[in-house]
């Protein structure tokens, strides 16, 4: 059956309509309007934008988070960061106690010349590391985001060494083919959460990527306990489980296959981050004919962010989101924000510091948004009809596919799009 044909005469005059309203209110913001838009930081006051657009675009949250305002999905009993100082002193968790092994696996062995072991005194410790990062520190912006769930976990500028540079020091010969690595676990075999990595992609970049690397700051801080302190794995491309917090141990390996922790959970173990939009923020009270504002994130995956959109439609016409052209012609464009103004999150000086892969050495976005990172957006939605309605948001990716796709399942990356109920009038 056709859309037109299903829909009731009411639902088609409320399309029309919104159709109508939404070409006007683009067609009254003009050139002037929109080349402002485009270059204005979040917190500036625009006057060719509407006050309650300006208003919801000032109290979106910063692009870098503080590193205290993570949101924790942390592992163990009792979990690492908890630990007293003097527990995680002793245990290896502390900048002046830290030791990383990198050694053979010895059910799958990888021939290596020089091991790096706490039992022959070989392993690397934080000063080992800080003379590493005296010529091969990195630093790149990354979302931490969980596979099965569909907001970030926060959103950083990450510093490290690349993991090749240490792997190399193991001065690996032959039968490497995957590195599998784990972190403190309480000295208990059940409590270890595991992560893997093909070899070539730790001694490769490919696609521009940044490297893999091992972390000590994050917005220019040193890694506190409860973000994986004092050195944990990121792995840019990757969701969180991949990179693992309070790294000890780094497992050379000559198996075929990942063998990571997150697999018993039915989880794609080699997805990397998708692009998509969540986590609406609609007013609390919209009054009826009046135009409200619409904000939130979008993460740029990794095929890129060319678009976010929104759809409303009338309770009663959910049926129109999964058919044909005239459901599809309500998606309208949201604004993609521009690069702020105060970059947040704790940054020293609120300045990105040079270098950082994706910035100038003057601290401004190559491009944007950046790939592998959040993007903030907003719109403002024509006045609507009293009545209950229903919000939902999506993005385009640079591929021209439209969330769900091209994953549409949530075990390779968040998928589903995200929908709202709201009420417009009492």
């Amino acid at each position: 059956m056709s859309q037109h044909s299903s829909t009731s005469e009411s639902g088609r005059h409320f399309l029309q309509q919104h159709q109508t309203l939404t070409r006007r209110y683009f067609l009254q913001l003009g050139a002037a309007g929109a080349t402002a838009f485009s270059c204005s930081p979040l917190s500036a006051v625009d006057p060719e934008r509407e006050k309650s657009l300006q208003q919801a675009i000032a109290e979106i949250e910063s692009w870098l988070t503080s590193p205290a305002d993570f949101r924790d999905v942390s592992r163990g009993k009792p979990v690492p960061h908890s630990l007293s100082e003097e527990i995680r002193k002793e245990v290896g968790l502390t900048r002046d106690s830290w030791k990383l092994e990198v050694i053979s696996d010895p059910e799958h062995p990888a021939r290596l010349r020089s091991p790096l072991t706490k039992e022959e005194g070989t392993a690397l410790d934080f000063s080992g590391l800080m003379k590493l990062a005296e010529t091969r520190s990195v630093r790149f912006p990354k979302v931490m985001t969980c596979l099965n769930i569909g907001c970030p976990l926060g959103m950083g500028i990450w510093e490290g060494v690349p993991l090749r540079d240490v792997v190399w020091q193991s001065k690996p010969v032959k039968d490497l083919r995957r590195v599998f690595y784990y972190g403190f676990h309480n000295h208990d075999e059940k409590q270890m959460f595991r992560s893997s990595l093909p070899v070539g992609r730790i001694l490769e970049d490919p696609f521009d990527l940044p490297p893999v690397i091992l972390c000590y700051k994050l917005n220019g801080q040193w890694l506190s306990p409860e973000r994986g302190g004092p050195v944990r794995m990121v792995v840019p491309e990757a969701y969180g489980f991949k990179s693992i917090k309070w790294l000890t141990t780094v497992v050379l390996s000559n198996l075929a296959t990942a063998n990571d922790t997150y697999e018993k959970g039915n989880n794609d173990l080699d997805s990397p981050l998708k692009t998509f939009a969540a986590t609406l923020s609609v007013p609390e009270t919209i009054r009826p004919e009046t135009p409200f504002a619409v904000t939130e994130y979008a993460q740029a995956g990794i095929s890129g962010l060319q678009k976010v959109q929104v759809q409303i439609l009338p309770r009663d016409e959910q049926q129109l989101s999964e058919e044909g052209d005239a459901s599809e012609a309500m998606w309208r464009d949201a604004e993609i924000l521009p690069p702020p103004a105060e970059w947040g999150g704790g940054l020293p000086g609120n300045v990105i510091p040079a270098p950082t892969l994706g910035f100038t050495a003057s601290g401004q976005p190559k491009t944007w948004p950046l790939l592998l990172s959040k993007a903030h957006w907003a719109i403002l939605l024509p006045g609507l009809p009293a009545g209950q309605y229903i919000l939902r948001s999506r993005t385009i990716d640079k591929n021209g596919a439209a969330q769900p796709m091209p994953r549409p399942f949530q075990k390779s990356g968040h998928a589903a799009i995200e929908q709202i109920d709201f009420r417009v009038g009492s």
